[in-house]
């Protein structure tokens, strides 16, 4: 892996951990932001992962867009396109992702943070995790459209045109986060879920993201078609063959990614 400046990176097993570090609160720099984009694409085609945990250092996972580097960044004409493509590649980076992403949320994810955690595919928070959508106080708009797919309609707005923050433990009680742990128990728990992924089939759990992230937005009936020809295809694998077989001699399968 690349030796990156904001973003650490370690392999625990087949699950790689990516720790936000950009000191103080882990802003979403132009650097970090393209890091993360990096190892995420790196991640996606390196067989020995299988599963991600993204998490930030310190006591905040993401405080958000840069803005003290915003003048840097935005100077001359093209550069406020480039910058926004630049984001949102970011975003689609986590979600994209061929491995399954498993969010650590180990204290403030605001703004960019709340899209980053919006774009995984399971999440876990400290109880020190909050969310929220603060732009409206500087006079800008967050990751609403990334914020809807955790939120319902009156509490996402609420966040939106307030500032309104929720905590983990409201996060919990709406079904957002699947667990809400002491904060040394963070990454324990975000590890077991990563390591459960991880000792599954990856050629299944690659497509298996990919098939949830294409039928989200169809139709029941689309959607479903969809999933029917991508189970059809998983099935001719030789780990669904395996899997098959280890289930009728009662034995733990030994997956080979193809």
């Amino acid at each position: 892996m690349i030796a990156f400046t904001q973003l650490r990176f370690r392999q625990d097993g087949h699950v790689a951990v990516l720790t936000l570090d950009s000191p103080p609160v882990n802003a979403l720099t132009r650097t970090l932001n393209d890091e993360l984009t990096q190892a995420l694409d790196i991640i996606g085609e390196t067989p020995d992962i299988r599963a991600v945990v993204l998490t930030g250092a310190g006591k905040v996972f993401c405080a958000g867009a840069d803005l003290k580097g915003r003048a840097e960044t935005i100077r001359h004409p093209g550069d406020m396109g480039a910058h926004a493509r630049r984001t949102r590649e970011c975003f689609h980076a986590i979600r994209e992702c061929a491995k399954p992403v498993v969010a650590a949320i180990n204290g403030a994810a605001l703004g960019s943070g709340l899209a980053m955690v919006a774009s995984a595919d399971i999440l876990v928070a400290s109880e020190r995790a909050v969310l929220g959508l603060p732009e409206v106080d500087v006079g800008l708009l967050g990751g609403c459209s990334h914020a809807m797919r955790l939120f319902g309609h009156s509490r996402l707005r609420r966040m939106a045109l307030t500032g309104h923050r929720v905590g983990a433990e409201e996060l919990y009680r709406l079904g957002i986060v699947e667990a809400c742990t002491a904060p040394e128990e963070l990454m324990p728990a975000a590890l077991e879920l990563a390591a459960a992924i991880a000792a599954k089939s990856p050629v299944s759990t690659r497509m298996g993201k990919h098939t949830l992230n294409v039928i989200e937005d169809m139709s029941l009936r689309d959607g479903y078609r969809y999933e029917q020809d991508m189970t059809a295809a998983i099935g001719l694998t030789e780990d669904a063959r395996e899997a098959q077989l280890a289930f009728r001699e009662k034995r733990a399968p030994v997956f080979v990614g193809r």
